[in-house]
């Protein structure tokens, strides 16, 4: 994924399909600068991540 199009999905609070390592996940926050993006498993929205924007598919 490119991170403008993971900071526009996070900005929007619409409802989109983000996939990271086979689990649907929500981006709370995209860091332009470094390219990571801070998400969460929506099955667990305990386990926050840090990981690069291009880890991340739209489905």
């Amino acid at each position: 994924m490119y991170t403008a199009r993971a900071k526009e999905i996070a900005e929007s609070g619409a409802h989109a399909v983000i996939m990271y390592e086979g689990q649907s996940v929500y981006i709370q926050h995209v860091d332009e600068q470094n390219g990571t993006a801070r998400i969460f498993p929506l099955q667990n929205r305990e386990q926050e991540l840090t990981v690069p924007v291009s880890s991340l598919t739209e489905m």
